[in-house]
């Protein structure tokens, strides 16, 4: 099958897409539950109000590609192509999807749901964590220097086993850091 290029263009309520090279286009609706999204390459492009939950994304290129307000349940982004691999996500459901090794610095999550999410040996330096729900997340041997959690809620790294250095935390949140202790701490 002969891949195509697009560039600049709009895709409404797509139902599958062409594989190919996408640059700088917007998808709006696009209903790809489940697709084969392998080799497709992606460049400053944005999804809005998109379903991608549970796609293949075998060496998938994102490059510079902003979700917003979309369902990406269950996703495996170690699959994608690492070659500079940048995504933010604004609005989004990511639960149960995985960032396992994934180097890329400076992710936005903004407003997200991150439950239950892999960031296992990832590194998430200057990654912004707004106003998500980060409950069940994974941090195992992650480098979250310089990330800032102080907006984030309902997670739990234990600082023993992640790089850290620089983060940034609100003290209502610190909890988060501490729980694996199983301690109690009295706000008095």
């Amino acid at each position: 099958m002969e891949k195509t290029y697009f560039v600049g263009e709009s895709f409404s309520k797509p139902q599958s897409l062409q594989s190919g090279e996408y640059e700088d286009c917007v998808f709006q609706k696009a209903e790809l539950e489940s697709q084969d999204l392998t080799g497709f390459k992606f460049v400053d492009c944005v999804f809005e109000d998109s379903n991608l939950s549970l796609a293949t994304l075998k060496n998938t290129s994102f490059q510079k590609v902003h979700f917003k307000n979309c369902k990406l349940q269950g996703l495996h982004f170690e699959y994608c192509n690492p070659f500079l691999f940048e995504v933010s996500f604004e609005a989004c459901q990511l639960n149960l999807s995985s960032f396992y090794k994934i180097k890329t610095k400076g992710t936005r999550f903004s407003h997200c749901y991150l439950r239950e999410v892999d960031f296992s040996e990832a590194d998430f330096t200057l990654a912004i964590f707004d106003h998500c729900d980060l409950q069940g997340a994974i941090f195992d041997q992650s480098i979250l220097e310089k990330a800032d959690f102080r907006l984030a809620e309902s997670f739990q790294i234990n600082p023993s086993i992640n790089r850290m250095k620089k983060a940034k935390f609100a003290s209502n949140n610190i909890h988060g850091l501490i729980s694996h202790l199983d301690i109690l701490i009295d706000e008095a």
